[in-house]
């Protein structure tokens, strides 16, 4: 691989997160990555409806976000309960996926993990109330 390959290659790799969304239901993880879909650009499509899985065991969703552009402004999202959303890539990469998901809903941080290049960040999702 080529230097200027590289180079391209760690760049889009530090502008992307990777992103899980457990502990809701089908619906609210459709939500979330809507929302997710209009602030940046995602792999996963706005037309795919995450399914639940049958029995007791959580259901994860996942997707990749590129946060290289800035996020669009988007309207606040309804959920129907509380979200649980994990972020992990690059320091910069995570807090402007976090900063876009505040412009869509309540956030609140309930959990981080910091390494020498990447962190995880746990948060909780709620609809965002809006000033009347």
């Amino acid at each position: 691989m080529r230097d200027s390959e590289a180079g391209a290659q760690a760049r889009q790799q530090a502008d992307e997160v990777q992103v899980e969304v457990t502990d809701c239901r089908a619906e609210d993880a459709h939500a979330v990555f809507g929302a997710l879909n209009a602030l940046f650009t995602s792999n996963r499509a706005t037309e795919d409806v995450p399914r639940g899985s049958p029995g007791v065991q959580p259901t994860v969703w996942a997707a990749s976000v590129d946060v290289s552009e800035d996020p669009a402004e988007v309207e606040p999202r309804r959920l129907t309960e509380s979200v649980t959303v994990s972020l992990q890539g690059g320091y910069r990469a995570v807090h402007r996926l976090h900063a876009g998901l505040a412009r869509t809903f309540a956030v609140q941080e309930v959990g981080s993990a910091s390494g020498d290049q990447e962190k995880e960040v746990q948060l909780r999702l709620r609809t965002r109330e809006v000033p009347s």
